[in-house]
């Protein structure tokens, strides 16, 4: 036994630079994972200047200088920025407050007398008592929740301050990173070895698959959004803002986001133009938003296809966003990747008597 756990470890551990990557990813899974919510500006802003860098790339290749093309990006980001929190929030805010005065007690209501006609048609299966337990526990949630989305306390004024505190240290992060962005790479990358064949091939691909799924993802979050929400206008809507939102968010969460936010879709649709045509409009509307969104955006964006099985990357959502919350979902398929990289890409030792493996053979390629 232990003779088989000696080769084993041999074989692919007798790598200098295997034993480093290792340590590396351990690291900084430990600080995402113990500090996430520290560091959450660093990381924010650093997946907004990944984002941005795409931009400043794209002018420099267009003969702008790297200055103007760095001050233009900035400026527009920082437009953006204000337009999101001046214009969007308070939209897609204020249609949730109405959305939870007005809706919520018509849908309670309309559940209600649906609950009491089960007693009198489903004697044998549906009690008075069960129905009454339902309707009070249903009833108190929704006005828990009520109550806690439309009001403010002083209790939520250190969290506000937090909230400034994100809002001032991101675009300054940001600036920083896109500044001296050769900089900081050469500082970290001082810190590996000088030889470094096989941790400069993951890396490189990483960069390229992160790069490609962040700017595309961003891209697709914003198109998606902004076409629900210009489609449930023209068809007379009620919070096209919020369920444009949501459907743009949606597009995060691969295969699930897309089931997930059809139920709120369709619920305000409903209450708003009950079994009408009106109702159907408004779905085939969405469903034609998605479906151009499965099969003409999503192809254009990721030009270099994400190659991993639905299994792979719904196990990464889950098990990353376990770990990381909401940025373990977003970031879910390039870790997936990073995972799949280093192991198709493992350097092995060949034990003596065996014939060399395949470089791009590595535990496990076949899985993800």
């Amino acid at each position: 036994m232990f003779q088989i756990f000696s080769d084993w470890y041999r074989e692919y551990f007798s790598n200098k630079e295997a034993v480093v990557l290792i340590l590396l990813l351990t690291a900084g899974l430990t600080i995402v994972v113990t500090m996430g919510k520290v560091l959450a500006p660093v990381f924010t802003a650093i997946v907004l200047a990944y984002l941005l860098q795409g931009l400043i790339n794209y002018l420099v290749k267009r003969s702008v200088p790297w200055l103007f093309a760095l001050i233009l990006t900035y400026l527009l980001f920082l437009t953006a920025q204000m337009a999101f929190l001046f214009v969007l929030v308070p939209l897609t805010w204020g249609q949730l407050v109405r959305f939870l005065n007005e809706q919520v007690p018509r849908m309670l209501a309309e559940a209600n007398s649906f609950l009491n006609v089960l007693p009198q048609r489903y004697p044998d299966l549906v009690s008075e008592q069960w129905v009454r337990e339902i309707s009070a526990m249903t009833t108190t949630t929704l006005k828990s929740v009520g109550e806690s989305v439309v009001t403010f306390s002083l209790a939520n004024i250190p969290n506000l301050m937090g909230l400034l505190i994100f809002l001032v240290l991101v675009p300054l992060l940001v600036f920083f990173f896109l500044k001296d962005k050769d900089r900081l790479i050469a500082a970290v990358v001082g810190l590996l070895p000088a030889e470094r064949p096989f941790i400069t091939r993951v890396m490189s691909e990483m960069d390229v698959q992160i790069s490609n799924y962040v700017r595309g993802k961003a891209m697709e979050i914003i198109i998606t959004g902004g076409v629900t929400y210009i489609a449930f206008v023209v068809l007379g809507v009620n919070y096209a803002a919020l369920l444009g939102l949501l459907v743009g968010l949606s597009v995060v969460v691969p295969y699930i986001g897309a089931t997930v936010v059809t139920i709120p879709v369709a619920v305000a649709a409903y209450f708003q133009f009950g079994w009408g045509p009106e109702f159907m409009w408004v779905m085939v509307a969405y469903g034609i938003i998605q479906a151009l969104d499965g099969n003409l955006l999503v192809p254009i964006l990721f030009s270099e296809a994400v190659n991993l099985h639905p299994v792979s990357i719904i196990t990464a959502v889950l098990v990353f966003g376990g770990f990381w919350g909401l940025w373990g979902v977003f970031f879910a398929i390039p870790l997936a990747t990073l995972v799949k990289a280093v192991f198709t890409s493992w350097p092995r030792e060949p034990l003596p008597g065996l014939a060399p493996a395949n470089d791009t053979d590595g535990p496990g390629s076949d899985v993800l």
